[in-house]
């Protein structure tokens, strides 16, 4: 009767090393694997921080000897790994940018000076002006620019933003302000407009005692000034027609090439 023949050993020991080559290669295609979805993990964690995102070409906006404006509206948009403030920007030709992010210095500064104006507006907005017994209106922060604007556009989340590189703006150059929300358009007409000139309103002035909107306003920014909102209320723009705007003047920031402007030099005290 035949007998079979044993296995060779040297059989057994091939099978078992290619079964460990087999378990080898799954586990270095695995830790391929793992190291793949790491990679793409980081990557799309840097892409949505802003840091891979191609670098759009810097544009400026506005005018060399003009005065343009940021407009915060209380939102803000996470962009580059940082809270910014979102808003319209205002030209110095009256165009309106919506969409507007403003990113680099001051942002931190924006955003608390409009909190603090919404808040005001909150506690005094429908209450009565004790010299005109008018109603107080809504105040609007504003943040004007002399010179033209660096700008670049960035797509987040599927929306298209234009963002202000404020890094790239010499901070003598960047105000702040604030004023009737409704007249924020016509500060920033009055300052590109020749013969516009800064003033400030004496305390015993007539002009808080108008009973208008002009009147309520040029109370009010004294009122804000008093409760932690800017350095200066009282203030006004003067048209070469005799139009007045009552505004304030925020803390921080604090141009000195707008100098005329945050510091008026003028009385102004009309007799009526």
């Amino acid at each position: 009767m035949p007998v079979a023949s044993p296995r060779p050993l040297y059989a057994q020991g091939a099978g078992s090393a290619a079964s460990s080559a087999q378990r080898g290669g799954k586990a270095r295609l695995y830790a391929v694997v793992g190291a793949v979805v790491i990679v793409i993990v980081i990557l799309a964690a840097l892409y949505a921080g802003g840091l891979l995102r191609p670098q759009a070409s810097v544009r400026y906006l506005g005018s060399p000897s003009g005065y343009e404006a940021f407009v915060p509206n209380g939102q803000t948009v996470n962009y580059s790994g940082q809270t910014d403030p979102l808003g319209d920007l205002i030209l110095n030709n009256g165009t309106t940018l919506h969409d507007v992010i403003w990113n680099g210095q001051y942002v931190s500064t924006i955003i608390n000076n409009h909190n603090q104006i919404v808040q005001l507006n909150s506690q005094f907005v429908g209450q009565t002006d004790p010299v005109n017994n008018q109603q107080y209106v809504p105040l609007q922060d504003l943040y004007v620019i002399k010179g033209q604007v660096p700008i670049e556009q960035a797509t987040i989340n599927g929306q298209t933003y234009y963002v202000i590189e404020a890094n790239k703006i010499n901070p003598a150059n960047i105000a702040g302000f604030y004023t009737y929300d409704k007249w924020v358009s016509n500060f920033v007409t009055a300052m590109n407009t020749p013969g516009t000139y800064a003033a400030r309103l004496p305390g015993n002035s007539p002009v808080f005692q108008w009973t208008n909107t002009t009147g309520t306003v040029a109370y009010q920014t004294g009122l804000y000034e008093g409760h932690g909102a800017g350095i200066g209320g009282g203030a006004v723009l003067v048209e070469f027609n005799g139009t007045i705007i009552p505004y304030g003047i925020a803390s921080n920031p604090f141009g000195s090439a707008l100098f005329n402007f945050t510091t008026p030099q003028y009385i102004y005290n009309p007799s009526s």
